[in-house]
């Protein structure tokens, strides 16, 4: 079906029609595609290059003594990947007497040899940077085509009248780094991690991190370098620039939207251009004739006041992690001149709608499509310190983020920002809290170049904006930006984004509140509080062993020293000087590293989990968002995180996993009453919940059935837990929320000590060991290895924690990333439980599978089957290495 509507101003074609618009609408001439330029670059320290840069981009420039360079990448990266210096972030190899601090201060020359397709012909050619750190100039064929200034800001050069297509192209590039480097505090045990930030703030929009903070130290280049991608495009006379797509819905009712589709068309030539603005989405088509004057620019609007078939019904709607499936539309827009195609556009986009507000609060409440959103989320502080962050690995740490159950990422001081960041949280339901480049004021003084600030912050969010996981713009962390800036952000809101909430503060109004605390606590201190909306609350969270042995030489794995404190555990916000005593004093005296790491995952465990639960107890009333400090992390680190750098999770992904459920039932550790939290926007009726106590036998002690209705969006209290008189010093609580149908719906497992003693649980290393039964299967399709391993504890006391690690079986190397559907999992006396496992078929690298398992007292007796076998992880046993004490030294 097709349908046309004039319009009254100009003549406005809109044609709707199932499927086949676009192409019934298609130019006759397609733009030739765009080239990236990621090869045949080489780098050299400025100060070694004698020539201008008309020379260094002249075909008679000789290169000597140039490295080769990775581009997208950081002047360091290229040059660890030259062999020059050694990996930053393994041991203590960022100190500086081995990787100089002085390259924070070194400009460098890149350099490429590229050719323009041919295709290129009669069109304009341009040459496009999406990131450079901090400024640069550019030349092309000896001529300079222009500069930038500033990380986030894109460069778009017209270099045209400089090149000819089928021709070779010299491209060189003079980065120099931010003005304010600053000098840095070297993390040791006996300093600590030292004073977060400093000088580099003044800069503004640059990686200001990288000066060093108590979860990063210093990177000696602060990541200067071309950090993102560099393409050539070509175009003809009218360009289609800073597309905008909005979306309405009539809530309460969401059966239908009205899109609106803004793009400015600029003419770039010394004539007046005739053309058509094309575009489509979904089964939606439509193009209007526009006519743009010389060197002029027209803003063209489609919406539906001019175009009906913008007003869909039934849309498929974008939800957050949780709530709803992430539909996205693509918008493309194309512009033609004479049937021949002068630029286009791609836009994602999604159909939903965000307010902040409720009647019932005045604390910050995000809804989405109408239903209230419980924020559980994670600070990124950076996606990876030197920036190494390929799609690939992004998308294993975004998922593990889908996988936790979160539904919000907060870019703090907008340190991540990259395209495949914003299309992968689209994907996944993550939404963004984004922030640009202002940290707290006491870690850091105030940009002093306001047109560069607002310049950086203006394209990022002509750049960004129509992603739908985008929530809200934040101007600073934990502190209100100077007037003038404030002012100007106020402005450039109204502008360019009248429907998104502008915070200005991150921690305050509306309810929000940051500062932590950061350090390990019992889980019933994770109760008290008096925000609504917490936006920085962490804790220590040490990886696996594994990981531990992978990020620092053998002579310092037990040892807790410099190199510990180089990752981030030492005297700080985290407390990593008193941390080995809090796991002594609550777990019972550590023998070596193994056992430090297999206390501290029950450490992460407990903290983790009570971190959101806490949050639940007082869903919506009133609290209405929790965000760990933080979920990733940017280096090799014990704190901080819920997976590692290598990307492997530890118990405190699992943990918030738990704690995060949709519908959850939860024992309130501050006051022991059971609890179901119902996140969603529906009641549950005529459920039912079991509670059983374990003695640490095995024995069972109690056992109570709840009938349960759980009104939406909020949190039911089933009853006070009658606990017996007879339990033993340690014990464990099983509890089990099933729906009116029997199916299991939440189930949770808490270990807990007696109140006479409450933070006392050694009595847990009197569990025997036990071999769990273990049956595993593997299957692969669509490049995926899919394995499931059904556990089984035949033994009559817990099996607690159970760790299952994929590896590859002939090397026994780990296979990383890998997602697990539940881990760390604790079985009672005869359970069985069903772990699935997904990884990479390629990343098994031909072997067979190996499920290794470890945990707080467990084995694994050995099993195989088609392409997989389990087997114990024998080094994860306390007992198979020596005693040491893991002694601190260095703290004198």
């Amino acid at each position: 079906m097709r349908m046309r509507v004039w319009g009254s101003a100009l003549a406005l074609l809109v044609a709707v029609s199932m499927g086949f618009g676009t192409v019934a609408l298609a130019a006759n001439s397609s733009l030739p595609e765009s080239v990236t330029l990621s090869t045949g670059w080489q780098l050299q320290d400025a100060a070694k290059v004698t020539e201008a840069g008309a020379a260094v981009a002249s075909a008679n420039f000789k290169p000597q003594g140039w490295y080769s360079a990775t581009v997208p990448g950081t002047v360091l990266t290229s040059l660890v990947n030259a062999g020059v210096y050694p990996e930053p972030l393994y041991g203590e190899n960022n100190r500086p007497d081995k990787i100089p601090d002085s390259l924070s201060r070194t400009p460098y020359w890149y350099r490429t040899v590229f050719e323009v397709p041919k295709t290129y012909e009669g069109r304009h050619v341009w040459l496009n940077f999406e990131g450079i750190n901090f400024s640069a100039q550019v030349w092309v064929n000896g001529a300079q085509v222009g500069t930038m200034k500033g990380a986030f800001k894109r460069g778009i050069f017209d270099i045209s009248s400089e090149v000819k297509p089928g021709k070779k192209v010299i491209l060189a590039v003079l980065v120099s780094p931010q003005p304010h480097p600053g000098d840095p505090h070297e993390h040791t045990i006996r300093d600590g991690v030292g004073k977060n930030g400093g000088i580099t703030a003044i800069d503004g929009p640059t990686f200001l991190s990288t000066i060093g903070w108590d979860w990063i130290p210093a990177i000696r280049d602060r990541d200067t370098g071309i950090w993102q991608k560099v393409f050539i495009s070509a175009s003809g006379p009218v360009l289609i620039k800073e597309p905008l797509v909005t979306t309405d819905l009539p809530l309460p009712k969401t059966d239908t939207a009205d899109v609106s589709v803004q793009a400015k068309l600029e003419n770039i030539t010394d004539t007046p251009q005739k053309g058509v603005l094309r575009g489509s989405f979904g089964d939606v088509t439509f193009e209007q004739s526009v006519e743009v004057t010389a060197h002029s620019s027209q803003v063209v609007t489609i919406d539906p006041k001019n175009t009906p078939a913008m007003h869909m019904d039934h849309p498929k709607l974008w939800w957050p992690n949780g709530y709803g499936p992430q539909n996205l539309y693509k918008l493309h827009l194309s512009f033609d001149v004479d049937r021949k195609s002068s630029d286009s556009k791609d836009v994602s986009f999604g159909v939903r709608k965000f307010t902040y507000a409720v009647p019932d609060s005045e604390n910050l409440t995000i809804s989405v499509n109408g239903v209230r959103v419980f924020v559980r989320g994670g600070n990124w502080g950076l996606d990876e310190a030197m920036k190494r962050n390929p799609r690939e690995r992004l998308e294993a740490q975004i998922r593990m983020h889908q996988i936790a159950n979160l539904n919000l990422i907060r870019n703090w001081v907008g340190q991540s920002t990259s395209e495949d960041f914003y299309e992968l949280c689209d994907k996944y339901g993550i939404l963004v809290w984004d922030e640009f480049f202002q940290p707290n004021p006491s870690d850091g003084p105030d940009p002093d170049d306001f047109d560069t600030y607002m310049a950086n912050v203006r394209d990022k969010i002509l750049r960004f904006r129509n992603h739908a996981s985008i929530v809200l713009w934040c101007a600073r962390n934990e502190g209100y930006p100077p007037k003038k800036i404030d002012d100007a952000l106020r402005v450039l809101m109204s502008e360019l984004e009248p429907s998104r909430l502008y915070q200005a503060n991150s921690a305050d109004g509306r309810g929000v509140n940051s500062h932590g605390p950061y350090h390990w606590r019992t889980p019933r201190e994770f109760y008290v509080y008096d925000e609504a909306f917490k936006t920085e609350i962490g804790s220590v969270s040490v990886p696996t062993i594994e990981s531990i042995r992978g990020m620092m030489p053998e002579k310092d794995w037990e040892t807790i020293n410099d190199d510990w404190a180089e990752h981030d555990f030492a005297k700080g916000a985290a407390d990593g000087d008193t941390y080995p005593a809090m796991i002594a004093g609550r777990y019972g005296k550590v023998l070596n590293l193994a056992d430090f790491v297999r206390k501290s995952q029950l450490a992460n465990y407990e903290a983790f989990r009570a971190m959101y639960e806490g949050r639940n107890a007082k869903l919506f009333h009133p609290t209405t968002g929790v965000i760990t400090w933080m979920s990733n992390p940017a280096q090799p680190s014990f704190v901080w995180q819920l997976y590692h750098h290598d990307l492997e999770p530890n118990s405190s992904l699992f943990a918030v996993k738990k704690a995060a459920e949709p519908i959850h039932i939860q024992l309130n550790e501050a006051n022991g009453e059971v609890q179901v939290i119902n996140n969603l926007d529906a009641p549950l009726q005529n459920a039912h919940a079991h509670l059983a106590i374990f003695n640490l036998d095995g024995s069972v002690k109690y056992e109570h059935d709840f009938d349960v209705t759980a009104a939406a969006s909020v949190a039911t209290t089933l009853g006070s837990v009658a606990w017996p008189a007879d339990l033993s010093p340690v014990h464990f609580v099983k509890l089990e929320l099933h729906d009116a149908a029997g199916k299991l719906i939440s189930d949770n497992f808490y270990w807990r000590a007696l109140p006479e003693h409450q933070d006392d649980l050694k009595a847990l290393d009197g569990l025997s060991t036990i071999a769990l039964d273990a049956k595993a299967a593997r299957s692969d399709a669509e490049g995926k290895s899919l394995i499931s391993v059904t556990l089984h504890n035949p033994d009559k006391e817990v099996a607690l924690m159970t760790h299952l690690q994929l590896r590859r079986k002939r090397s026994g190397e780990r296979v990383l990333p890998v997602y697990y559907s539940d881990n760390y999992v604790s079985l009672l006396p005869n359970e069985t439980r069903t772990i699935t496992i997904e990884a990479a078929t390629s990343d098994l690298r031909g072997e067979d599978a190996l499920i290794v398992v470890d945990g707080w007292n467990v084995g694994v007796t050995a099993s195989s089957a088609a392409g997989v076998a389990v087997a114990t992880n024998v080094e994860a046993q306390v007992d198979y290495w020596p005693v040491t004490g893991l002694p601190m030294v260095g703290a004198q």
